[in-house]
Formats: C-alpha cells, structure tokens, sequence
C-alpha cells in the first residue's frame, strides 16, 4: 500500500473550504488517524461547529487557532504586528508538530490568506510541503490560491461561488458558515 501523502488544495470565492477541510478531517479522524487542524484567522473565543465536534467527539484531532481576526474582518482597529506574530507562532507551531512525523493529516485553514497577507512566506511555505515526513497529508484552504501552490497540490478544487445570502445583506448562520 502506497503511503505518500498528498497536498490538498480547497480554493475559490464560494462557501465550502474549511468544510471540506473538516470533512476531510473528520474521515481521516474516523480511521484514527491523527489530525493537526489549524485555524489562522479564528480567535479562540469564536464558536464554530467544528471546534465542538473536534473537541468532544474526535479525540485524535488537535484544534490550534491563531486567536486573531483578519485584518479584513478588523480594519483600522487592527494590530498588525499583534496578527503578524500570531500568525508565524501558529504556523511555527503547526510545522514543528507535523514535521515530527506524529501526524497523519495537517489542515492549514485560510493559509492562503496568511501567504498573500505577507505573513507566511511562499517559499517557506513550499519548503515545508517538499520536505514534510513522506505520508503527512496536507489540506491547504483559503481564497486565491498562488499558481506555485496549485502547481505543487496533487489535488486541486476551487469553490465557485454563483449565489450566497451574505450578498443579500444576510449575516453568517450557525451550523452552516460557523
């Protein structure tokens, strides 16, 4: 049986990346398999589904949120250094875990918001996934997608999104955004 993991990239402007991250991790969870979940721009605080069913129903995945919004979300009132260092300690972290060897599956949600903000670096970033144990599988998310990391996934599925609530002035429903 081939033990190579692959890279996993979820992108596009529609609804349904972090969900089929969480799928992805719920079905390598439920073949005990250990999972690292990364969330970068979810503060700690913040409910989501996802958090409670890791948390109280599969034991094997590890949650680990940066605890700081997006620049986007905060505006003005951001602090940038406070999001840049939280950011690069979550990703050191994450990297560091992985790289042990430990972990069968690493969800990195919304890195490509953490590349394309300046906050992980594109080359670090493809250095880790060419040098990552050899059945470490990798599920990257976020909007924009950079042509370097979709030339490196081994699967690639964009969200497109043709029609959402939010623009017709609907805020975020629990259960199904969060």
């Amino acid at each position: 049986m081939e033990n190579k993991g692959r890279v996993h990239i979820y992108t596009g402007d529609g609804k349904g990346k972090t969900t089929a991250a969480v799928g992805l991790a719920t079905r390598a969870a439920g073949w005990g398999q250990k999972v690292l979940f990364v969330q970068f721009f979810k503060e700690d605080s913040a409910p989501s589904g996802e958090k409670e069913v890791f948390r109280d129903l599969l034991p094997t995945v590890e949650l680990i949120r940066s605890n700081c919004r997006h620049p986007f979300f905060t505006g003005d009132k951001t602090d940038k250094e406070d999001v840049k260092s939280r950011i690069r300690a979550t990703y050191e972290e994450a990297t560091e875990k992985a790289g042990s060897g430990e972990v069968d599956l690493l969800v990195l949600d919304e890195v490509m918001g953490a590349v394309k903000g300046g906050w992980i670096g594109m080359e670090e970033l493809l250095e880790f996934l060419c040098d990552r144990p050899p059945g470490l599988e990798v599920a990257l998310t976020g909007r924009d997608a950079p042509p370097e990391l979709v030339k490196n996934a081994d699967y690639v599925t964009e969200m497109l999104m043709i029609k959402h609530p939010f623009n017709e002035g609907h805020s975020a429903k629990k259960g199904v955004e969060f």
